[in-house]
């Protein structure tokens, strides 16, 4: 499939947010998919990431959630500690609003199904997937968060998850431990959520990235298939 890919500006309270969009060619209304970036920024992986998606059907917006921190705010991957640090500077109140506009922008399209968007991301992506989906489910189709650091109130607010939501894990992630996946697990089956949740036991943090030293081909491939199959279920139908 052929896509287009451009830059966009999306207003917030804050000034315009970059983000990174990837539209099918053709003209008929399609899906949305926010794509969330790691905690290393809008890098060529999440870019690279967007287009495939959007191979799969979607319009795929990728906002540059470190736009406060322009211009310097992309990180390679041997660049961790200071990934972490602006990372661990968000303000998750303001992240959910820039969440909040770049849900608006996707649905203003008239290319875009509004009722029919979804939303995934990987790291620090995939903990705001998590509370997208806890704080903003009214807005959005489905939600699959790979790798996320999830809070305790965030488990809490589990309770306001009305979206199906695939949930991604590393056996061997040492940000997120198997005890830490099996509260949340709990949680999504106490309260009886539409989920699916699965573990690579082999699996580190960041599996699905191929640029990283923790990349798992395997798990990462699965995961892709997985991924186009819960979207194009809960988004387009089933195929």
């Amino acid at each position: 499939m052929q896509i287009e890919q451009t830059e966009v500006m999306i207003p917030t309270s804050d000034g315009q947010m970059p983000a990174f969009l990837c539209t099918p060619a053709e003209d008929a209304q399609k899906p949305a998919i926010i794509l969330l970036m790691e905690a290393f920024g809008l890098t060529p992986h999440i870019r690279d990431v967007a287009a495939r998606i959007a191979k799969e059907g979607y319009v795929v917006l990728a906002p540059d959630l470190y736009y406060r921190e322009l211009p310097n705010n992309k990180f390679g991957y041997d660049e961790v500690e200071q990934a972490m640090a602006m990372m661990y500077r968000l303000d998750l109140k303001s992240v959910e609003e820039d969440i909040r506009a770049a849900l608006a922008y996707v649905k203003s399209r008239s290319d875009v199904s509004p009722s029919k968007v979804g939303v995934t991301g990987f790291c620090l992506g995939g903990g705001l997937t998590f509370l997208t989906a806890c704080k903003l489910s009214d807005e959005i189709a489905a939600a699959a968060p790979f790798y996320g650091m999830v809070y305790d109130e965030w488990i809490d607010a589990v309770d306001n998850i009305t979206v199906p939501v695939y949930l991604f894990f590393g056996g061997v992630d040492p940000f997120i431990p198997l005890e830490r996946v099996r509260q949340i697990e709990s949680r999504f089956k106490e309260l009886g959520k539409e989920y699916t949740l699965k573990v690579y036991s082999d699996a580190d943090h960041g599996f699905f990235c191929d640029e990283r030293s923790s990349y798992n081909r395997l798990a990462a491939e699965d995961s892709w298939r997985e991924l186009t199959r819960f979207f194009h279920k809960h988004l387009q139908g089933s195929r």
